[in-house]
Protein backbone atom coordinates (compact mmCIF):
# COMPACT_ATOMS: atom_id res chain seq x y z
CA UNK A 1 0.00 0.00 0.00
CA UNK A 2 1.21 3.81 -0.52
CA UNK A 3 0.64 4.98 2.51
CA UNK A 4 1.45 8.99 1.02
CA UNK A 5 -1.05 7.87 -1.41
CA UNK A 6 -3.62 6.93 0.75
CA UNK A 7 -2.88 10.05 3.46
CA UNK A 8 -3.48 12.33 0.04
CA UNK A 9 -6.63 11.01 -1.29
CA UNK A 10 -8.33 10.99 2.45
CA UNK A 11 -6.72 14.97 3.13
CA UNK A 12 -5.02 16.12 0.30
CA UNK A 13 -1.99 16.35 -0.92
CA UNK A 14 -1.60 20.11 0.57
CA UNK A 15 -1.99 18.40 4.01
CA UNK A 16 0.63 15.56 4.18
CA UNK A 17 4.09 15.98 4.72
CA UNK A 18 7.20 13.64 4.47
CA UNK A 19 9.70 13.27 6.76
CA UNK A 20 8.63 16.53 8.44
CA UNK A 21 10.97 17.21 11.39
CA UNK A 22 9.33 17.52 14.75
CA UNK A 23 11.52 20.04 16.38
CA UNK A 24 8.87 22.49 14.39
CA UNK A 25 5.97 21.23 16.16
CA UNK A 26 6.67 20.84 20.07
CA UNK A 27 7.59 23.57 21.91
CA UNK A 28 10.74 21.72 23.31
CA UNK A 29 12.18 22.81 20.10
CA UNK A 30 13.34 18.88 19.59
CA UNK A 31 12.66 15.69 18.15
CA UNK A 32 13.43 13.66 14.88
CA UNK A 33 11.63 13.58 11.56
CA UNK A 34 8.12 12.06 11.68
CA UNK A 35 7.44 9.42 8.56
CA UNK A 36 3.90 10.98 7.65
CA UNK A 37 2.71 14.87 9.09
CA UNK A 38 -0.79 15.11 8.72
CA UNK A 39 -3.21 18.08 8.85
CA UNK A 40 -6.93 17.02 9.02
CA UNK A 41 -9.56 19.98 8.28
CA UNK A 42 -12.70 18.02 9.80
CA UNK A 43 -13.84 15.13 11.97
CA UNK A 44 -14.16 13.42 8.52
CA UNK A 45 -10.62 13.42 7.33
CA UNK A 46 -9.40 12.50 11.32
CA UNK A 47 -11.88 9.46 11.14
CA UNK A 48 -10.38 8.57 7.71
CA UNK A 49 -7.01 8.95 8.92
CA UNK A 50 -7.30 7.01 12.02
CA UNK A 51 -9.39 4.17 10.26
CA UNK A 52 -6.72 3.67 7.60
CA UNK A 53 -3.98 3.43 10.75
CA UNK A 54 -5.45 1.07 12.54
CA UNK A 55 -6.53 -1.03 9.21
CA UNK A 56 -3.10 -1.56 8.25
CA UNK A 57 -1.17 -1.56 11.39
CA UNK A 58 0.44 2.06 10.42
CA UNK A 59 1.29 3.48 14.27
CA UNK A 60 -0.03 6.78 14.65
CA UNK A 61 -0.60 9.96 16.92
CA UNK A 62 -2.01 12.74 17.50
CA UNK A 63 -0.75 15.97 18.77
CA UNK A 64 -1.66 19.72 19.06
CA UNK A 65 0.66 22.36 19.84
CA UNK A 66 2.69 20.16 20.55
CA UNK A 67 3.44 21.99 24.42
CA UNK A 68 3.86 19.04 26.39
CA UNK A 69 5.37 16.42 24.39
CA UNK A 70 9.18 14.79 23.86
CA UNK A 71 9.83 13.37 20.54
CA UNK A 72 12.65 10.85 20.11
CA UNK A 73 15.81 11.95 18.24
CA UNK A 74 15.46 9.46 15.17
CA UNK A 75 11.59 10.72 14.74
CA UNK A 76 8.75 8.62 14.72
CA UNK A 77 8.04 5.34 12.52
CA UNK A 78 4.43 5.87 11.28
CA UNK A 79 1.96 8.81 11.15
CA UNK A 80 1.63 12.11 12.88
CA UNK A 81 -1.99 13.71 12.73
CA UNK A 82 -1.77 17.42 13.94
CA UNK A 83 -5.30 18.59 14.99
CA UNK A 84 -4.12 22.30 14.93
CA UNK A 85 -4.38 25.27 12.62
CA UNK A 86 -6.66 23.49 10.27
CA UNK A 87 -9.38 23.04 12.98
CA UNK A 88 -9.26 26.03 15.52
CA UNK A 89 -12.38 28.05 14.79
CA UNK A 90 -14.20 29.36 17.96
CA UNK A 91 -17.66 30.98 18.44
CA UNK A 92 -19.31 32.97 21.42
CA UNK A 93 -22.92 32.55 22.30
CA UNK A 94 -24.11 34.10 25.22
CA UNK A 95 -21.81 32.47 28.34
CA UNK A 96 -21.04 29.44 25.92
CA UNK A 97 -18.11 29.29 24.06
CA UNK A 98 -17.69 26.76 21.05
CA UNK A 99 -14.42 25.79 19.64
CA UNK A 100 -12.75 22.90 17.69
CA UNK A 101 -10.15 21.30 19.22
CA UNK A 102 -7.10 22.72 17.70
CA UNK A 103 -7.95 26.49 19.11
CA UNK A 104 -5.20 27.62 21.61
CA UNK A 105 -6.36 28.26 24.77
CA UNK A 106 -4.68 31.68 24.73
CA UNK A 107 -6.92 32.35 21.94
CA UNK A 108 -10.01 30.82 23.52
CA UNK A 109 -9.28 32.93 26.31
CA UNK A 110 -8.83 36.40 24.23
CA UNK A 111 -12.41 35.69 22.82
CA UNK A 112 -13.50 35.04 25.96
CA UNK A 113 -12.37 38.44 27.18
CA UNK A 114 -13.75 40.03 24.27
CA UNK A 115 -17.26 38.67 25.15
CA UNK A 116 -16.59 39.60 28.75
CA UNK A 117 -17.12 36.48 29.73
CA UNK A 118 -14.72 35.13 33.18
CA UNK A 119 -13.92 31.87 34.08
CA UNK A 120 -10.83 30.88 31.85
CA UNK A 121 -8.35 33.62 32.69
CA UNK A 122 -6.35 30.88 34.43
CA UNK A 123 -5.77 29.12 30.71
CA UNK A 124 -4.37 32.78 28.95
CA UNK A 125 -0.89 31.57 29.47
CA UNK A 126 -1.06 27.70 28.66
CA UNK A 127 0.53 27.20 25.16
CA UNK A 128 -1.48 24.12 24.28
CA UNK A 129 -4.36 23.28 22.56
CA UNK A 130 -7.85 22.77 23.93
CA UNK A 131 -8.27 19.08 22.88
CA UNK A 132 -5.01 18.66 24.48
CA UNK A 133 -6.39 20.35 27.43
CA UNK A 134 -9.37 18.51 27.66
CA UNK A 135 -7.27 15.21 27.24
CA UNK A 136 -5.02 16.05 30.79
CA UNK A 137 -7.63 18.64 32.21
CA UNK A 138 -4.75 21.20 32.01
CA UNK A 139 -4.68 23.91 34.79
CA UNK A 140 -2.56 26.70 36.40
CA UNK A 141 -3.15 29.13 38.96
CA UNK A 142 -6.07 27.01 40.53
CA UNK A 143 -8.24 26.52 37.31
CA UNK A 144 -8.71 23.32 36.35
CA UNK A 145 -10.51 22.67 32.73
CA UNK A 146 -12.82 20.83 34.18
CA UNK A 147 -14.89 23.72 35.75
CA UNK A 148 -15.36 25.57 32.52
CA UNK A 149 -16.27 22.54 29.91
CA UNK A 150 -19.98 21.74 29.66
CA UNK A 151 -19.04 18.80 27.15
CA UNK A 152 -17.38 17.69 24.30
CA UNK A 153 -17.19 16.19 21.55
CA UNK A 154 -15.56 13.39 20.93
CA UNK A 155 -14.17 10.65 18.10
CA UNK A 156 -13.54 7.07 19.37
CA UNK A 157 -11.72 4.84 18.41
CA UNK A 158 -13.92 2.72 16.25
CA UNK A 159 -15.00 5.80 14.32
CA UNK A 160 -18.19 6.80 16.55
CA UNK A 161 -18.61 10.71 17.59
CA UNK A 162 -19.97 10.90 20.80
CA UNK A 163 -20.79 14.17 22.73
CA UNK A 164 -19.62 13.67 26.74
CA UNK A 165 -20.80 16.06 29.24
CA UNK A 166 -18.49 16.98 31.35
CA UNK A 167 -20.46 14.75 34.52
CA UNK A 168 -18.75 11.86 32.36
CA UNK A 169 -15.58 13.17 31.71
CA UNK A 170 -13.99 11.92 34.63
CA UNK A 171 -11.66 14.81 34.74
CA UNK A 172 -9.07 14.74 37.57
CA UNK A 173 -5.69 15.78 37.61
CA UNK A 174 -3.81 15.36 34.17
CA UNK A 175 -6.11 12.75 33.06
CA UNK A 176 -9.80 11.91 32.16
CA UNK A 177 -11.94 9.98 30.31
CA UNK A 178 -10.55 11.31 26.98
CA UNK A 179 -7.31 10.27 28.05
CA UNK A 180 -8.23 6.39 29.29
CA UNK A 181 -10.42 5.82 26.43
CA UNK A 182 -8.04 7.00 23.17
CA UNK A 183 -10.48 9.47 22.20
CA UNK A 184 -9.68 12.39 19.72
CA UNK A 185 -11.55 16.06 20.90
CA UNK A 186 -12.97 17.28 18.11
CA UNK A 187 -14.66 20.52 20.10
CA UNK A 188 -16.11 21.36 22.69
CA UNK A 189 -18.31 24.23 24.78
CA UNK A 190 -17.07 25.91 27.46
CA UNK A 191 -19.43 27.70 29.45
CA UNK A 192 -18.44 30.35 31.40
CA UNK A 193 -19.50 34.23 33.26
CA UNK A 194 -20.90 37.18 32.55
CA UNK A 195 -18.20 39.37 33.66
CA UNK A 196 -16.09 43.04 33.84
CA UNK A 197 -13.83 43.10 31.10
CA UNK A 198 -11.48 44.88 32.27
CA UNK A 199 -11.22 43.42 35.79
CA UNK A 200 -10.89 39.81 33.61
CA UNK A 201 -8.19 41.92 31.58
CA UNK A 202 -6.52 42.95 34.93
CA UNK A 203 -6.24 39.35 36.31
CA UNK A 204 -5.07 38.27 32.53
CA UNK A 205 -2.13 40.81 32.49
CA UNK A 206 -1.60 39.41 36.44
CA UNK A 207 -1.14 36.04 35.48
CA UNK A 208 0.44 37.06 32.88
CA UNK A 209 3.65 39.22 34.83
CA UNK A 210 3.43 36.05 37.21
CA UNK A 211 4.35 33.86 34.49
CA UNK A 212 7.22 35.91 33.01
CA UNK A 213 8.67 36.32 36.30
CA UNK A 214 8.45 32.96 37.90
CA UNK A 215 8.80 30.59 34.33
CA UNK A 216 11.64 29.95 31.77
CA UNK A 217 9.72 31.04 28.65
CA UNK A 218 12.34 32.36 26.68
CA UNK A 219 13.63 28.84 26.21
CA UNK A 220 12.04 26.02 24.85
CA UNK A 221 10.18 23.60 27.03
CA UNK A 222 7.41 20.74 27.91
CA UNK A 223 6.18 22.95 30.89
CA UNK A 224 6.15 21.62 33.77
CA UNK A 225 8.73 18.30 33.63
CA UNK A 226 6.94 16.28 36.34
CA UNK A 227 3.18 15.57 37.79
CA UNK A 228 3.09 17.10 41.54
CA UNK A 229 3.34 14.03 43.58
CA UNK A 230 0.72 14.07 46.47
CA UNK A 231 1.48 16.59 49.51
CA UNK A 232 4.27 17.95 47.48
CA UNK A 233 5.75 20.35 44.77
CA UNK A 234 7.75 18.71 42.37
CA UNK A 235 10.09 22.27 41.46
CA UNK A 236 10.30 22.30 45.22
CA UNK A 237 11.44 18.81 45.72
CA UNK A 238 14.09 19.07 43.18
CA UNK A 239 15.48 22.17 44.53
CA UNK A 240 16.34 21.18 47.64
CA UNK A 241 17.80 18.11 45.97
CA UNK A 242 20.03 20.68 44.88
CA UNK A 243 19.49 20.49 40.93
CA UNK A 244 18.95 23.73 40.31
CA UNK A 245 20.94 25.00 37.09
CA UNK A 246 21.39 20.82 37.11
CA UNK A 247 22.54 20.37 33.28
CA UNK A 248 23.12 17.28 30.67
CA UNK A 249 24.18 18.54 27.51
CA UNK A 250 21.97 21.66 26.36
CA UNK A 251 19.18 20.14 28.91
CA UNK A 252 19.29 21.79 32.00
CA UNK A 253 17.03 22.05 35.29
CA UNK A 254 15.73 26.00 35.24
CA UNK A 255 17.06 27.92 37.59
CA UNK A 256 14.23 30.18 37.43
CA UNK A 257 11.74 27.71 38.04
CA UNK A 258 13.08 24.02 38.94
CA UNK A 259 9.62 22.31 38.04
CA UNK A 260 10.82 22.83 34.39
CA UNK A 261 13.49 21.18 32.19
CA UNK A 262 14.60 23.85 29.54
CA UNK A 263 16.32 23.40 26.27
CA UNK A 264 19.37 25.39 26.43
CA UNK A 265 19.28 25.41 22.26
CA UNK A 266 20.46 22.40 20.46
CA UNK A 267 19.40 19.90 23.15
CA UNK A 268 18.73 16.09 22.32
CA UNK A 269 15.61 13.67 23.57
CA UNK A 270 18.32 12.01 24.82
CA UNK A 271 19.58 14.55 26.92
CA UNK A 272 16.39 15.50 28.37
CA UNK A 273 15.64 12.38 28.87
CA UNK A 274 18.88 11.72 31.10
CA UNK A 275 18.13 14.72 33.09
CA UNK A 276 14.80 13.34 33.70
CA UNK A 277 16.06 10.27 35.17
CA UNK A 278 19.08 11.54 37.02
CA UNK A 279 16.56 14.00 38.47
CA UNK A 280 14.11 10.94 39.28
CA UNK A 281 16.65 8.89 41.12
CA UNK A 282 18.33 12.02 43.06
CA UNK A 283 14.99 12.83 44.38
CA UNK A 284 14.11 9.43 45.25
CA UNK A 285 16.98 8.98 47.13
CA UNK A 286 16.82 12.23 49.00
CA UNK A 287 13.31 12.07 50.00
CA UNK A 288 11.80 8.89 48.90
CA UNK A 289 9.25 10.51 46.13
CA UNK A 290 8.41 9.05 42.95
CA UNK A 291 8.99 11.58 40.45
CA UNK A 292 5.91 10.71 37.79
CA UNK A 293 6.58 12.45 33.88
CA UNK A 294 4.02 14.86 33.02
CA UNK A 295 5.60 15.28 29.43
CA UNK A 296 4.59 12.59 27.18
CA UNK A 297 7.24 10.61 25.43
CA UNK A 298 7.18 9.31 21.61
CA UNK A 299 9.14 8.10 18.73
CA UNK A 300 12.63 6.49 18.56
CA UNK A 301 15.03 7.12 21.09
Amino acid sequence: MDIFKELCSITGEKNVLVGEPMSRHTTFRIGGPADYFVTPESAEHIRGLTELCRGNDVPYYIVGNGSNLLVGDKGYRGVIIQVYKNMNKIETDGERVRAQAGALLSRIAASALEASLTGLEFASGIPGTLGGALRMNAGAYGGEMKQVVECATVLTPPGEVLEIPVSDLGMSYRTSVIAKNDYVVLEAVLRLKKGNKEEIRALMDDLKVRRVTKQPLEYGSAGSTFKRPEGYFAGKLIQDSGLRGFRVGQAQVSEKHCGFVINRGGATAAQVTELMEQVRARVKERFGVELEPEVKRIGEF
